[in-house]
């Protein structure tokens, strides 16, 4: 059953989670140095109730976080993409694009290369305004990878909403016209 679009790039298929897609899920989840600053680790059962809340989405919204498989080997590498926990009713801070990739790939390009992707969706496809990036004032990786892709910081210390309420963050964000015009240059 296709609940979404898949989407491709040079090196990656972004495409709504599937069953098969657990054991990366439950193996990224274990991993210290990804899962730090987005929840911490996680067991397996954990990690399938966060796999199906991110593929619920798909079914309730119209769209959710994307699995990312690596085109050359076939390989479940990580989750990234557009996400609002509660809806549009819900209390978190704006229209979300968010990545996580397995340590083992991390530094290859392959969360920027997949959020350039997602944004552009989100804007296209689901006609979001505005993206933002809920990050950890200590996670330098994404806040450059943030960055790089044209955002700015544009709150500090922003409490999240439950059940993330132990969670501060910083936001930042960028509009569509800013991205439309920063894709052009």
């Amino acid at each position: 059953m296709t609940i979404g679009p898949t989407l491709t790039t040079a090196r990656l298929i972004l495409r709504p989670p599937q069953h098969e897609d657990f054991d990366g899920f439950a193996s990224m989840a274990q991993e210290e140095e990804t899962m730090r600053f987005i929840g911490g680790l996680a067991p397996r059962d954990a990690a399938w109730r966060g796999m199906a809340s991110l593929t619920g989405s798909w079914a309730l919204l119209g769209y959710g976080m994307f699995s990312v498989i690596r085109r050359d080997t076939g390989e479940w590498i990580g989750r990234l993409g557009p996400w609002r926990p509660g809806g549009e009713e819900g209390n978190w801070p704006g229209n979300e694009v968010g990545w996580a990739v397995k340590a083992s790939e991390m530094g290859k390009g392959y969360a920027q290369e997949g959020a350039i992707a997602a944004i552009d969706w989100a804007f296209d496809s689901l006609g979001w305004d505005r993206i933002i990036h809920c990050i950890d004032k200590r996670n330098i990786p994404s806040i450059k990878l943030a960055e790089r892709l044209g955002s700015q910081c544009e709150r500090e210390d922003v409490r999240l909403a439950p059940p993330f309420e132990e969670h501060v963050v910083d936001l930042y964000g960028q509009t569509k016209a800013a991205w439309r015009t920063r894709q052009r240059a």
